[in-house]
């Protein structure tokens, strides 16, 4: 399986979400950081944040770039796309942008990075920040 294809199937295996599956795909020693410098080491904890934030999440793949350390021992993996489902009050969501960076050695995810902007639209939801049009 190629870094890329490892990455694609461990997202679609933890949005069923499957965090069991998904251990499949990462290493013993993988690190999970999360928007706001949220540390977790296992997908069980993913899982269990996006149960925090969501009634249930999935992610739109917009694209999935891969690219080789100069000593060829890692791939990193960007995976970029949107975020729908719905919120915990059951108002459904969608085109929540997203970036996750993947680090992948000897075909198992060892380092996973996630912003998105959930934060900023649960600010908005909440009367906490106004909203901005990126066309004003």
């Amino acid at each position: 399986m190629t870094p890329k294809e490892t990455v694609e199937e461990f997202l679609r295996i933890i949005m069923i979400p499957d965090p069991v599956g998904a251990r499949a795909f990462v290493s013993p020693e993988m690190r999970i950081r999360f928007t706001g410098a949220r540390e977790m080491k296992d997908p069980a904890e993913c899982t269990a944040f996006n149960a925090g934030r969501y009634a249930w999440v999935k992610k739109r793949f917009e694209q999935t770039d891969v690219v080789a350390t100069p000593d060829g021992a890692d791939a990193i993996v960007y995976n970029i796309g949107t975020l729908y489902g719905e919120w915990l009050d059951g108002t459904p969501f969608e085109g929540n942008r997203y970036v996750d960076r993947y680090v992948v050695r000897n075909g198992k995810i060892v380092q996973m990075d996630v912003w998105n902007d959930s934060a900023e639209r649960m600010l908005l939801r909440a009367g906490l920040c106004e909203p901005w049009d990126i066309r004003s």
